[in-house]
């Protein structure tokens, strides 16, 4: 029994080693792959909403010519793709425009961003991401009475 108890004493540490190893080993490489993999999905998702937001910029640059000469709405594709890289530029500095392709009223833009990441867990230390985003010019018409301030009394 005596023999037992002293084998006992002698195994008390090993919990505490175990962790020594266990955390430069297993857990910190988790929590930089976990850092970085936020760190590119918070870009895909700021990259995204600028190449849309581009798009809708881009659909309301209208052809004026075509809707005078044959009454048709279509986009403008020289100022379409001017107003597209000045939208993308303005709200993702690192982000470039692929490609604007304008077919009658639809616009789609592809546009790409290379991003450093932080921790360099991964093999390769920068990627590039890709977004793309369809946008249409439609008719329609902004109804004058919904500028004008609400009444405070009905009679």
């Amino acid at each position: 029994m005596a023999v037992t108890r002293r084998v006992i004493r002698r195994n008390r540490g090993q919990v505490l080693a175990f962790y020594a190893v266990l955390m430069p080993v297993v857990l910190l490489p988790l929590a930089a792959y976990a850092v970085d993999a936020a760190f590119v999905s918070t870009r895909v998702a700021g990259l995204q909403a600028a190449t849309e937001q581009a798009a809708e910029a881009a659909a309301q640059q209208l052809d004026v010519g075509a809707l005078r000469s044959r009454s048709v709405l279509a986009v403008d594709p020289l100022t379409a793709r001017v107003v597209a890289a000045s939208a993308i530029k303005d709200s993702e500095p690192g982000a470039t425009v692929d490609s604007v392709l304008v077919a009658g009223s639809m616009v789609t833009i592809s546009s790409r961003e290379v991003v450093t990441l932080p921790f360099n867990f991964l093999p390769a230390q920068a990627i590039v991401i890709h977004a793309s985003a369809t946008a249409r010019l439609v008719g329609g018409y902004d109804r004058p009475s919904s500028r004008l301030p609400l009444p405070i009394n009905n009679f």
